[in-house]
């Protein structure tokens, strides 16, 4: 029996990189798994707030939650609602439209708002979406998800996978429909 040197390297080495690779890591699970935005310092907190945003004069905007978590200290700086926030939007006509969640984060960079958990908005004309996420858009002030959606409107119910609207709701969307129910009152 021949001992061919070439085929003993060649299928030798990649095992030894993998080898050497797998034990040089000194992370162990839940090392790694604690890696996420708790594992850093915040830049604050904030308890019980209660905060109203102005465009030329005019309420646009109130935001009250139980705790504000502030990490704009970070490359992409966000405020984090780990304890759920209600959000009231004031249209042109000072209509008021209501946003609930469980759980909210805001980034400055960009914006967007995303609601998480048992999300439920009410229009000023009481049409309600019920979802799990829902994203809104403060520059466009435009409202979106792509997660099941109950819409309910004075008319119908309106099941789907996906919503999207301004803030007005003067083109809302239920997307990818998969139910209506018409409701006689």
């Amino acid at each position: 029996m021949r001992f061919d040197c070439n085929i003993f390297i060649k299928n030798t080495v990649p095992f030894v990189i993998l080898v050497a690779v797998f034990f040089s890591c000194n992370n162990t699970l839940k090392e790694v798994q604690g890696l996420d935005e708790t594992s850093y310092t915040s830049q604050s907190v904030a308890k019980n707030i209660n905060t109203k945003y102005t465009d030329s004069g005019r309420l646009t905007v109130v935001l009250v939650s139980p705790k504000m978590v502030n990490f704009t200290n970070r490359d992409f700086p966000f405020y984090k609602f780990p304890e759920g926030i209600d959000l009231t939007l004031f249209d042109d006509d000072n209509n008021k439209n209501t946003v609930i969640s469980d759980h909210a984060i805001m980034y400055d960079q960009t914006g967007l708002i995303d609601l998480q958990g048992n999300v439920v908005l009410t229009t000023s004309t009481s049409d309600t979406l019920f979802t799990e996420q829902l994203f809104y858009d403060q520059k466009k002030e435009w409202l979106f998800t792509n997660f099941p959606v109950k819409f309910r409107t004075k008319d119908y119910i309106t099941n789907g996978k996906g919503f999207d609207s301004n803030t007005n709701f003067t083109n809302a969307q239920v997307l990818e429909v998969n139910g209506r129910i018409f409701i006689d009152e």
